[in-house]
């Protein structure tokens, strides 16, 4: 079932239906834009609900006046679930794992990089030692592409709406510009998958390190950033990697991505928040380099980082039914402008946001679930009164470090969660030396953290909160003062759910 083809619902009354499992998949991509040029938005959850006692009316038979054309007309069954639907008062509810789609036109497949073939592997290496040869000032160049995300270009989109979006146009970009190197027509970008550690075939030339050929801060805006040339990419051991990524929880902040219900906002809820939790971690995991937004995509390591990151977002569209545009905004609640013109602008690509849902590439291996284990999850620290809700006792505590000031903290930053002195969790936060010049930061300077964590971690303990800038240690080590760092405050909940 997905959002362009309704499925059985269609044909049998739902007593209990909820918008994520059942409502969404009622409007086609033909209705909703019909009814959109109209205003009237039936593609979202809050769209759907602020008209639905008019979609009723208009839906119902036999006399129906909407959908106009014959086919889409409304069975009795489906407008007695939509009426169902209204009754309960509108329950958002949680998604239903959709399974593995039929197979779709694909024209790339990215694979694990343990499990290319040694002229695979070959010619991915031909690839980049392509890229890394070419005049720096050629816009083909690895020098240059790799400039897009941080210095000198800072084109890159962190902590929004557009971050996934983004960084899927620029895995194309790089891996468009790889095939032009002769005799690698047809590669693609392999995927490192986090959760194993760091293939031995990344520790070896040329995708080791990277000894940049000329100075990507001479020419940045608003001022040059000195510092950075003569550079050579840097990274912690393997063992160390490994570590860090639980260190910074970023294993569980995948998981916990991945059975979302809704895309969320960075900084709210959903697939998104702590997708780009995740994120920020693994870079603070891999080094040095990594961890500090004006150099990292010099890491050779960054491709296949980010590669592993889109495949993850892949696979939580195809478990929600969200591969389609119709389909990934019904997840999106009221919050989609950032799919119109002029606000899903990817600069400098002239792909924009809302053409990146679909793609035609795919991946050897998606992270999906059966729809037999059950729904995704849909937890909030609020619920509006008039519905039931429930709190169950194996819910984590959502705990929120909230209102930090990013653009006083020089450099990406570590905040920890102490009870009784000792660190329980920690995660790391992923942006440039010097957040005020970097325009998305200046957008988004007030951010929050957040932690979940079981109830036995927490309870009768005293919590405090601890920020460390690890490159810029000073008198006190790398503490960084909470007075300059907005004050932000700690905000526990117990998460709650439909009942």
């Amino acid at each position: 079932m997905s959002p362009t083809d309704p499925g059985p619902t269609t044909d049998q009354v739902v007593a209990a239906p909820t918008y994520l499992a059942d409502i969404r998949f009622f409007f086609r991509p033909e209705d909703i834009d019909h009814m959109g040029q109209k205003g009237i938005e039936l593609g979202t959850y809050d769209g759907v609900k602020s008209n639905a006692l008019a979609i009723h009316a208009q839906t119902a038979p036999p006399d129906a006046q909407m959908p106009p054309d014959e086919a889409g007309k409304w069975s009795a069954e489906r407008s007695q679930t939509f009426r169902n639907w209204i009754v309960n008062g509108f329950p958002l509810g949680t998604a239903t794992p959709a399974g593995p789609p039929p197979p779709a036109p694909t024209t790339r497949v990215r694979k694990d990089i343990t499990t290319l073939s040694d002229a695979e592997f070959a010619q991915l290496t031909t690839a980049f030692k392509g890229l890394m040869a070419r005049d720096p000032k050629a816009p083909d160049s690895y020098f240059a592409l790799a400039g897009h995300h941080g210095l000198p270009k800072r084109f890159c989109l962190h902590h929004e709406n557009r971050y996934n979006p983004w960084h899927r146009q620029y895995l194309r970009v790089f891996e468009d510009a790889l095939r032009t190197v002769p005799g690698c027509e047809e590669v693609t970008i392999p995927y490192w998958d986090i959760s194993t550690k760091l293939p031995d075939r990344l520790q070896h030339p040329p995708f080791d390190a990277y000894v940049l050929p000329a100075d990507p801060g001479a020419d940045a805006t608003p001022h040059p950033v000195p510092g950075f040339f003569p550079y050579t990419t840097k990274r912690f051991p393997v063992d160390t990697i490994a570590q860090n990524m639980i260190d910074f929880g970023v294993l569980d902040d995948i998981a916990t991505s991945l059975v979302q219900s809704l895309w969320g906002a960075f900084n709210v809820n959903g697939y998104q928040d702590f997708s780009i939790q995740a994120h920020d971690g693994g870079h603070g995991s891999i080094g040095p380099t990594m961890g500090n937004q004006n150099v990292a995509a010099f890491d050779p390591v960054f491709w296949f980082y980010h590669c592993n990151l889109d495949r993850l977002w892949l696979s939580w569209q195809t478990r929600v039914g969200a591969t389609t545009l119709t389909g990934f905004r019904s997840t999106l609640g009221s919050n989609t402008d950032w799919l119109t013109p002029p606000f899903n602008a990817l600069p400098p690509y002239s792909v924009t946001a809302d053409r990146t849902i679909e793609t035609d590439i795919s991946y050897d291996r998606l992270d999906l679930v059966s729809p037999v284990e059950g729904v995704l999850e849909n937890l909030s620290g609020s619920i509006d009164a008039a519905r039931t809700f429930a709190f169950r006792s194996a819910n984590p505590v959502s705990v929120r470090v909230k209102g930090i000031d990013r653009l006083n903290i020089p450099g990406s930053f570590v905040v920890s969660l102490l009870a009784d002195g000792e660190p329980v969790a920690k995660r790391y936060f992923f942006q440039p030396d010097d957040p005020r010049s970097c325009a998305t930061c200046v957008q988004h300077g007030i951010v929050n953290i957040d932690f979940r964590l079981a109830h036995e971690q927490l309870l009768d303990r005293s919590l405090s909160v601890r920020i460390d800038v690890p490159g810029h240690a000073g008198a006190s080590g790398t503490a960084f003062p909470l007075t300059q760092a907005g004050n932000p405050t700690i905000n526990a909940r117990l998460l709650a759910e439909e009942a």
